[in-house]
């Protein structure tokens, strides 16, 4: 069974960055799309960003596209999210998800991805 877990999380004021981790057991990821969403209270959950089994392919929120980098070390079984020029708005709790790419594809969709990590949380404030 493939299970997830977030770290990097924490409290960051306005225009500062922070790097989430979401490291993978009992699977290897190569085979899997993986996504970033983002739960803030009150809200729905978003996809924030994911990235092909490869690597070669990724996709963004509109909301996060030039501040926001993943990237995936499959060596490692580790997908990273580099959030630079963080703003308040971005304050929520952030997951980590993998399907398989060949039924997930670059999708933003939370329905479309099985495994999920626990969360981390991310607190933009001055």
């Amino acid at each position: 069974q493939l299970q997830l877990v977030e770290s990097g999380g924490g409290l960051v004021q306005p225009g500062g960055s922070l790097r989430l981790s979401c490291a993978a057991s009992g699977h290897t990821l190569c085979a899997y799309t993986i996504g970033w969403f983002r739960q803030a209270p009150g809200k729905e959950r978003e996809g924030v960003s994911c990235i092909s089994g490869s690597g070669s392919t990724t996709n963004y929120a509109s909301s996060v596209k030039g501040r926001f980098t993943i990237s995936r070390d499959n060596a490692q079984n580790t997908v990273y999210l580099q959030m630079n020029n963080l703003k308040s708005e971005d304050t929520a709790v952030y997951y980590c998800a993998a399907g398989l790419q060949t039924f997930t594809g670059e999708s933003l969709t939370p329905s479309d991805y099985p495994y999920w990590g626990q969360g981390t949380q991310v607190t933009v404030s001055s």
